[in-house]
């Protein structure tokens, strides 16, 4: 097999394979056996009409049959032997077939060639979460105006389910503190990307910005179907919709990318757990420092 591949860009390749002899002519051998059994041909039992009746009554279907099987595994050979990471179907173009030959030319996008160094050692700087008493006040404030109460007692707080005043201030803590927390670690992990991601320079593939911009369109329609916004009028939208997906969408593609070139070099497995781990690892490995 002779494979030759040329670089259209970062995100984009095409391979011309060529391909001759037994594994060509083996191929035409096994679609025509199966062809022989399969046909109808008028005065034969299925099976035995000689060779050169079945070859001239289904050349064309042969040789279709012949593609059709051929290709995809020439194809995925191409992939594996020159190590090519396809990230979509390919473009075939300029296929050529006889009885001991076969070529044409693949063209597929490709999962970019991102070379991650500095993403260990990464500054974080965190403040110790605290929540003070005039945080608590306020929302208890807040949930005595919409309870309508007239003051706060063992009694308001029962009827929001806590026990005592005491017990509702403790719970209010923590939720101040859980909410500030994810807040922080929100703001952490934006950081964090924002200093790997700015001074990368690769093209994103368009398949996959492509696949990730369906899937949050549809699930943005689906939000808004159950806010109860007509279906007519989300369609209607569908092209507004698309332009504001898309720059998150973009966002989204680049940083798995990113993680996916960092899981390979820390050989973290490429599975749906893949970006939680890597996210993982840069906290591990940053350097945390107290904000005062």
């Amino acid at each position: 097999m002779k494979i030759e591949v040329k670089k259209i860009d970062s995100a984009k390749k095409e391979i011309s394979v060529e391909v001759s002899g037994d594994v060509v002519k083996n191929k035409f051998e096994d679609v025509f056996k199966k062809i022989s059994q399969e046909a109808k041909i008028p005065g034969f039992r299925p099976g035995h009409a000689p060779r050169d009746i079945v070859e001239k009554r289904f050349s064309d279907h042969a040789h279709d049959q012949v593609l059709k099987e051929l290709i995809p595994d020439i194809y995925n050979q191409a992939l594996n032997q020159e190590n090519i990471d396809a990230i979509d179907m390919p473009e075939i173009s300029d296929v050529k077939l006889d009885r001991i030959n076969l070529s044409f030319k693949a063209k597929v996008e490709v999962r970019p060639e991102i070379i991650v160094k500095n993403y260990k050692g990464l500054k974080i700087n965190f403040k110790k979460i605290s929540v003070t008493a005039d945080e608590i006040k306020r929302n208890i404030d807040t949930l005595k105006e919409q309870k309508k109460a007239e003051q706060v007692d063992d009694k308001f707080a029962r009827e929001l389910g806590y026990p005592s005043v005491a017990e509702l201030e403790k719970a209010i803590e923590r939720q101040i503190s859980l909410q500030k927390d994810n807040q922080q670690r929100q703001k952490i992990e934006t950081d964090l990307l924002d200093s790997i991601m700015k001074d990368l320079d690769f093209k994103t593939p368009q398949s996959l910005l492509d696949r990730q911009l369906q899937d949050m369109l549809r699930q943005t329609k689906v939000d808004l179907a159950m806010k109860g916004v007509q279906r007519e009028q989300i369609d209607q939208h569908e092209a507004k919709l698309i332009e504001q997906l898309k720059p998150e969408a973009e966002k989204q593609v680049r940083v798995y990318l990113v993680f996916g070139s960092i899981a390979k070099n820390e050989n973290i497995p490429a599975d749906d757990h893949m970006p939680q781990k890597v996210m993982e690892l840069l906290f591990r490995e940053a350097n945390w420092q107290e904000a005062a």
